[in-house]
């Protein structure tokens, strides 16, 4: 089985990662394992440009030896153009918690009907091989923000973000349904098809 280096420092996503490559040809280990994820200054201004900085970073402090992947995703509100989009993680600041981006979004929809809150989550991979090859795969996810936080479970915009077919957010309906259904899922069944070829 080959190994691929996941271009993050966070645990919560290399757990995510990890179950949603169970059954492929890869197993998913954490930037952790060989001396932690470089800093990397997100400052592209695309999911793919965010993606391939961090996947680029870490292939190069890897020399090469290993296969990397970095994802960026986050979450577009078609009301407020696309927001937060790139900046999801940190839309209420550089420290802010995933409440703060929370709260910041329910009060910038305050008043607007359930159907002008249309909105997605997307996720863009960048996998790049030992010989320096790049390669993109996408996924999204379509639904609404709803009109509070509701559920447990999850992290990140989960509370507020009801999937299409859907009248729970996905704080709400638990990791398997999630994982069927999210973003992230779908990106990386492109990539999974792509190593089957």
């Amino acid at each position: 089985m080959k190994k691929i280096v996941l271009a993050t420092g966070n645990d919560h996503k290399v757990e995510e990662f990890k179950d949603l490559f169970i059954n492929g040809e890869f197993k998913v280990l954490s930037a952790n394992k060989y001396g932690g994820m470089p800093e990397v200054i997100e400052n592209g201004k695309s999911f793919h440009s965010n993606a391939y900085l961090k996947a680029y970073a870490l292939s190069k402090q890897l020399k090469k030896k290993h296969w990397v992947i970095a994802d960026d995703s986050g979450l577009e509100v078609d009301y407020l153009d696309g927001a937060p989009g790139i900046y999801s993680a940190r839309y209420a600041g550089a420290q802010a918690s995933d409440m703060d981006n929370v709260d910041k979004l329910l009060t910038a929809l305050l008043g607007i009907s359930k159907s002008k809150r249309k909105a997605r989550f997307r996720c863009v991979l960048c996998l790049i091989d030992k010989e320096g090859g790049t390669y993109y795969f996408e996924g999204s996810c379509e639904g609404k923000i709803g009109l509070k936080a509701k559920g447990k479970s999850g992290f990140g915009y989960d509370p507020i973000f009801l999937p299409d077919g859907h009248k729970d957010s996905f704080a709400e309906l638990g990791e398997l349904i999630k994982m069927q259904l999210s973003h992230r899922a779908k990106a990386v069944m492109a990539c999974k098809k792509f190593f089957n070829k």
